[in-house]
Formats: C-alpha cells, sequence, structure tokens
C-alpha cells in the first residue's frame, strides 16, 4: 500500500523535456480526455467567477503541456465576448510545438518555450498565471519559489489547479488509465502525480512559509486544489 502520510518525491517520466513527438503527442491527446472526464477546467471557470475577467487580460499557463487548458479558456471567452490574450509557457520542445499545431484556430494563444523559473518570465508580465496539474513536480522548497515567482509574474492573481493526495483518487485514476489509456507513462505518472501531490494542511503551510497572506484554497471534485492567491496585496 502506497504512503499517503507524505509527498512522493519520486520522478515522473514526464519530468524528462527531451521527450520526443511519438511520446509525447499520445500523451498530451490522453491528458486531454482524463481533464475533460474529470472536470479538471471547472477549477479555473469557478476561479474566473470570483477573479472576474475582464477584456484585455492577460492569462499565462505554465506548464501548458499540450495547451488544452489554453484552448477550453479560449473557447468559454469568445462565448462571452471577452477578448483576452492566453501565454502558454512549458520547457518541453516537442509539448510546445504540439500545442501550436493543436492551437492554430486560436490566434488569441501564443507559446513561449521556456523554463517557468527562466528570466524570459518577467515581473508584471501577466496579469493572472494559472497551472494545471503542474506545481506537485516541484519538491517543497522549489514549490514555494515556484509560487513566488507565478505572484512575482501576475500582477492580480495566481490560480493553481492541483491534485488532493487520497487513496481514493489514487486507486480511481488508477482503474481509469487501465481501462482507455494505451501509455505506460500515463499509467505510472498518473498515480504518481497522486503519490506527489497535497494535502490542504500542508498546502496552508507552504504558502505562509511563501510569504503569502492573501489566498484560499477551495476542494473541487475530482480530486482537485483550487488555490486562489491575490498578488496585488502581497507586492
Amino acid at each position: 500500500m502506497p504512503d499517503f502520510s507524505r509527498r512522493s518525491s519520486e520522478e515522473e517520466m514526464m519530468d524528462d523535456f527531451s521527450l520526443g513527438h511519438e511520446i509525447i503527442d499520445p500523451i498530451m491527446d490522453e491528458l486531454e480526455v482524463v481533464n475533460k472526464l474529470l472536470g479538471g477546467y471547472n477549477v479555473f471557470f469557478d476561479a474566473f467567477q470570483k477573479i472576474g475577467i475582464k477584456d484585455g487580460m492577460i492569462i499565462s499557463d505554465w506548464g501548458c503541456g499540450g495547451g488544452d487548458s489554453l484552448r477550453v479558456i479560449a473557447k468559454w471567452a469568445r462565448k462571452r465576448n471577452l477578448n483576452i490574450h492566453l501565454v502558454g509557457v512549458d520547457a518541453t520542445e516537442s509539448a510546445i510545438e504540439y500545442a501550436r499545431e493543436k492551437s492554430g484556430d486560436f490566434p488569441e494563444i501564443s507559446y513561449i518555450l521556456a523554463d517557468v523559473m527562466s528570466e524570459q518570465l518577467l515581473s508584471n508580465q501577466f496579469d493572472i498565471v494559472i497551472s494545471s496539474l503542474f506545481t506537485h513536480h516541484f519538491a517543497d522548497e522549489n514549490w514555494i519559489r515556484l509560487i513566488q515567482k507565478m505572484a512575482d509574474c501576475a500582477n492580480q492573481y495566481v490560480v493553481i489547479n492541483d491534485l488532493h493526495r487520497h487513496w481514493f483518487a489514487y486507486h480511481s485514476i488508477g482503474v481509469l488509465t487501465s481501462v482507455f489509456s494505451k501509455s505506460e507513462m500515463v499509467k505510472h505518472d498518473s498515480k504518481l502525480s497522486v503519490l506527489r501531490s497535497f494535502k490542504r494542511e500542508e498546502l496552508e503551510k507552504l504558502l505562509k512559509e511563501g510569504g503569502f497572506k492573501t489566498f484560499t484554497i477551495k476542494w473541487m471534485w475530482a480530486f482537485r486544489w483550487q488555490i486562489c492567491i491575490e498578488t496585488r496585496k502581497i507586492k
């Protein structure tokens, strides 16, 4: 039985930034299916209702992978006649190439090939920085630095969408991926992602250690945490 009492430090296969298209492309396809099935995008839409998205806003998705979240957000904004710009950031070249190809019908989306901690990302460069199933890839100390960087680059809000470490989530994603996934990497990493993820008290402790005072943590289905940080009050 896995140890759910603490975060796993085991690296995921997906942490290899050199993965080629033969591996990345089918994985990106499958991860988009998982997000649709498990309501992963609703974490952002719920947050956007509270924030109040306005024309002209720039929203950046860090660790964007194949850009599925950005395309869904673009469709959401179009239905509401919102003119926003979306920027995906990822360090895996094949993922960015995949995302650009899939986003050909979305001129409001652009992509940056970069490590999220690099100097390519500047203070107040974006209005909102978001991430989906990304921050659990970072050990605690680096997680704090990542969120501080996100907050520095976002002049209004940071919205984090990540997993709740729980036995039910672990076993459920194992069953789900065994049924539909053809990728051994997806089957392996999906369960490991749960083991690397968070409990509420851990998130609260890390955010306070990072100097954050104005934030909310909300549990959402299916075993997701929504963390909203208002950066205007901590700069």
